[in-house]
C-alpha cells in the first residue's frame, strides 16, 4: 500500500501484525538496515537541537533529532557523506556497513547519519495527532538537513573545501536529489538510490512491472495468479466458498463478500505478498526477518506452477502460508476496520507509531503513490483502486483529507520538486529494473552532468547493500560506476 517509500517507506523495521506492515514489510519501499555481518561496536546515538518549524520564524519551539557519527574513516580534508534516514527508524548498523562505507573508506570521509524527523526515536512533537503531524514533510526534512550539515560543518571544524555528498535510498533517495537542488551550497553531489521523483496517487504502475517480473521469471506463473485471482472471485459469490477461502487463506476472521472494504483489503494484502517479494527481490533484506529474506520470485513462482498442490487458488493460499509461516503470523490480519483504528492510535507508544501513521500521513499530503489495482489486465483483481485508498485516508486522519486534497497535494509536490525536471548537476540516480518503484524514477540520463545507472535484474536499493559473492556483475559495475562518479566529484 505505501512508501517509499518507503518506503522507507522507506523506509521502512519492524515484524508487527497491524495491517499496515503487512508480515512485517512496510509498503513504502524502504531502505531497511544493510544486514551484513552483526556489528559489535558500540554505536553512540547523539542529539541535535532541531527547529520544529523552518518557515515560521516566530514559533521559536525546538526538539532533538537523533544521528550517528563515524569518525574512523576520516582524515583531515575529507569529505563529509551524509546518509539521509527516511520512513523508520534509522539503523546504527549503516555506520560500518553498506556501498557508501566502502566510498567512505577509500576518500577518507565523515561518515553522517540523521534520522528523519518523527521516525524513530526522533519526536518533536508529544504525539501523532493531526494538528501535530502537520509539521511532517519532506519540505521540513529537507531544512532539518541543511541546518544539520552546516551544524556538522562547524562542530568538526571542516575546511571550508571538505565537500558534502549526501547518499539516501528510496524515499530518502528523493530526498538526496531534493536537497542537492534546494540547498547546492551545501550538498556538493548527491547518490539517489530507488527514488520515486513524480508525486502520483493512482500508482497503478506499481503493479505493472510486478507482473512484468513474474512474467520474465515464467509465463506460467503470471497465469496461474490470474486464474487464482478469479477463482477467489468465484468462491466469494457463495457462503460455502467463502468458508473456504477463511480455511484456505488462514484468515483471522472470516470473510463477508457483503463488506466491500475488507474484500478490497483482502485483495490487496494478497497482492502485496507478491509485491514485496518483488520489490526486495534476491537482495539483502535481512530486516525483513530472517526466515523470509530467502523467498524470492522464483520462489513463489514455483509454488505457484506447482500443479501437485491443486488449482491455482490452493498455490496462492500456499504463497500466502509461505509467507505468513516465515514472519511468525498465526494468521492473515486483513479487516478494514482493524487497520484504520490501529493508524488512529496517536501514541509514540503504538505499534503504527514506528512508522506506519507517519508515513500513511506523508502519502496523503505529499505523494500518493497508492499502489492500486487500476492498471489492465488487473492480476490480482480491480478490487483496490485509488478510490479506495482515498478513502482510507479520510477515514483515519479525517474527511478534508479527501480526494481533492490528495490531488492538490501531489500536484503541489511536483510543483516543488519538479519531478523529472530537476534542474541540477552533480545528482546520479541509481535504479533497479525489478524494483517497482522505478516506474516513478528516472532511469537514463537525462543531462549529461546528472547520470542515470539502470541495473537491470536488480531490486530496490540493491547497490547501496554490502557486496556480496553472489552479486551479479551488473550490481558489481554499477557500484563500481557509483564510486568513479564520487571520485570525479570529489576532483580526486
Amino acid at each position: 500500500m505505501w512508501s517509499l517509500l518507503l518506503t522507507a517507506l522507506v523506509l521502512c523495521h519492524c515484524s508487527e501484525a497491524v495491517r499496515l506492515f503487512h508480515l512485517g514489510r512496510p509498503r513504502g519501499g524502504m531502505l531497511g538496515g544493510p544486514g551484513g555481518d552483526p556489528i559489535t561496536t558500540d554505536i553512540k546515538e547523539h542529539w541535535y537541537k532541531q527547529r520544529l518549524d523552518h518557515f515560521n520564524p516566530s514559533d521559536t519551539r525546538i526538539w532533538h533529532q537523533r544521528f550517528f557519527v563515524n569518525k574512523s574513516y576520516y582524515k583531515a580534508g575529507g569529505p563529509v557523506f551524509v546518509m539521509i534516514g527516511g520512513e523508520g527508524e534509522a539503523k546504527p548498523d549503516w555506520m560500518f556497513q553498506g556501498a557508501w562505507i566502502d566510498y567512505a573508506k577509500r576518500h577518507s570521509a565523515l561518515c553522517v547519519l540523521l534520522e528523519h524527523r518523527y521516525y524513530g526515536k526522533s519526536h518533536p512533537t508529544p504525539d501523532l495527532s493531526v494538528k501535530n503531524l502537520a509539521y511532517l514533510s519532506s519540505e521540513q526534512a529537507l531544512a532539518d538537513l541543511a541546518k544539520f550539515i552546516d551544524h556538522m560543518r562547524r562542530r568538526f571544524e571542516l575546511r571550508p573545501t571538505a565537500r558534502c555528498i549526501v547518499f539516501g535510498g528510496s524515499y530518502p533517495g528523493s530526498l538526496a536529489a531534493w536537497l542537492r537542488a534546494k540547498y547546492p551550497h551545501l550538498v556538493h553531489a548527491a547518490v539517489s538510490t530507488s527514488g520515486p521523483l513524480i508525486a502520483k496517487p493512482d500508482f497503478k504502475e506499481y503493479y505493472g512491472v510486478v507482473q512484468d517480473d513474474l512474467q520474465n521469471q515464467d509465463p506460467m506463473c503470471v497465469q496461474a495468479v490470474g486464474n487464482a485471482t478469479q477463482q477467489i472471485n468465484l468462491l466469494l459469490n457463495h457462503r460455502l466458498g467463502q468458508q473456504t477461502v477463511t480455511k484456505l487463506f488462514r484468515l483471522c476472521q472470516p470473510v463477508d463478500s457483503n463488506n466491500s472494504q475488507d474484500v478490497a483489503s483482502l485483495f490487496e494484502t494478497l497482492a502485496s505478498n507478491f509485491a514485496g517479494v518483488v520489490q526486495y527481490n534476491k537482495d539483502n533484506r535481512q530486516f525483513e526477518g530472517a526466515k523470509g529474506t530467502n523467498i524470492t520470485i522464483d520462489v513463489v513462482c514455483n509454488v505457484m506452477t506447482n500443479s501437485n498442490i491443486g488449482p491455482p487458488v490452493n498455490r496462492l493460499a500456499a504463497v500466502n502460508s509461505l509467507l505468513l509461516d516465515a514472519y511468525d503470523q498465526k494468521c492473515l490480519d486483513y479487516k478494514y476496520d482493524k487497520m484504520v483504528a490501529d493508524l488512529r492510535n496517536v501514541s509514540w507508544d503504538s505499534e503504527t507509531a514506528e512508522g506506519g501513521r507517519q508515513w500513511m500521513y506523508q502519502t496523503c499530503t505529499e505523494f500518493g503513490f497508492f499502489q492500486t489495482s487500476s492498471l489492465p489486465p488487473h492480476l490480482f483483481g480491480d478490487n483496490f483502486p485509488v478510490d479506495f485508498f482515498y478513502q482510507q485516508c479520510i477515514d483515519v486522519f479525517g474527511k478534508r483529507f479527501n480526494s481533492t486534497f490528495v490531488q492538490q497535494a501531489t500536484k503541489n509536490t511536483n510543483i516543488l520538486y519538479g519531478g523529472f525536471n530537476l534542474q541540477m548537476n552533480r545528482i546520479l540516480f541509481v535504479q533497479g529494473s525489478v524494483d517497482p518503484w522505478h516506474a516513478l524514477g528516472i532511469t537514463q540520463t537525462l543531462r549529461e552532468d546528472s547520470p542515470a545507472i539502470y541495473i537491470n535484474g536488480t531490486a530496490h536499493c540493491a547497490n547501496m547493500y554490502p557486496a556480496a559473492p553472489s552479486d551479479p556483475p551488473q550490481l558489481v559495475n554499477a557500484r563500481q560506476q557509483v564510486e568513479s562518479y564520487i571520485t570525479k566529484w570529489l576532483g580526486r
